[in-house]
């Protein structure tokens, strides 16, 4: 079965919308972009084209690159103190000579939609309440919607990113699963993605699952997006693979529109906050 990311996207974003009409005031992102990043630029426009759907304020805040970091935190911490932003987001990546963790963790933890903040990342660790990685929660939404049991299975993530790996490794702990996290310094990988009944698949190379690497009946979800000649490939090859898993996820068309989707959920989750706690 092909588990659909566009499809359940789409039901999450009406929900949004119909929320976000119910307002006074229009929730609102920040996004930070340091630089002129090709992908950056093409996935900040589909996080502006996700707001307006649904009726969520984006605020596009665009460095050049060689913007001074304090003028960068400066802004953060006057959007920190801005009630009428709910949401602040650094674009990922920016130029190696800004300290990447210093500027992300100037964001206020009940703004921080990423999830990338050290009290957010901790509290997840320590299966408490907290805004989690777009990615990981967008995959978990997926597995939940489409029934997948977690309890008691083996899963192996490949990938140990601070963005995906990382945060799916407390996510499917705090499930109960048994969880296996593989690298560019794991040995025979080959080895641990077959004893996967659950393999998650983020390391950004073409096909580079096979269908020898997965056991009969797995559920695989490909986290991958790999350009090449103007189309996108996931990091498994989906036509071999797809006749041994049970459930697999499609790219484009899986992940990639849950990402967005929990992008907005954590907007709107953050608003509700703010605007309850007054």
């Amino acid at each position: 079965m092909v588990l659909d990311g566009k499809e359940l996207s789409g039901q999450v974003k009406t929900q949004i919308k119909n929320d976000v009409k119910t307002y006074m005031i229009k929730p609102c992102l920040a996004v930070i972009q340091i630089g002129d990043d090709p992908a950056s630029n093409v996935y900040i426009k589909a996080k502006e084209k996700a707001c307006n759907e649904v009726g969520i304020y984006f605020k596009h805040i665009k460095y050049a690159d060689d913007v001074k970091e304090k003028e960068v935190i400066n802004k953060i911490v006057e959007l920190n103190n801005d009630e009428y932003v709910n949401g602040i987001l650094l674009q990922l990546p920016i130029p190696e000579k800004y300290n990447t963790e210093r500027i992300i963790n100037y964001i206020a933890r009940n703004k921080d939609v990423d999830g990338l903040t050290d009290i957010n990342v901790g509290k997840l660790i320590n299966n408490k309440k907290c805004l989690v990685s777009c990615t990981p929660q967008g995959i978990m939404e997926l597995l939940n919607h489409y029934n997948i049991e977690l309890e008691g299975k083996n899963v192996v993530i490949v990938g140990r990113s601070n963005l995906v790996g990382k945060p799916l490794i407390s996510l499917f702990l705090n499930r109960n699963a048994t969880v296996t996290i593989c690298h560019s310094k794991t040995k025979d990988l080959q080895n641990h993605t077959t004893q996967a009944d659950i393999l998650v698949v983020a390391v950004g190379k073409k096909h580079f699952i096979t269908e020898d690497m997965v056991k009969d009946d797995a559920v695989v979800i490909d986290v991958g997006i790999n350009r090449e000649d103007g189309n996108l490939y996931g990091d498994v090859d989906f036509d071999n693979v797809k006749k041994k898993a049970s459930h697999i996820t499609p790219v484009p068309g899986g992940v990639g529109p849950m990402t967005v989707a929990m992008l907005l959920k954590n907007v709107n989750e953050c608003y509700k906050k703010m605007n309850t706690s007054k």
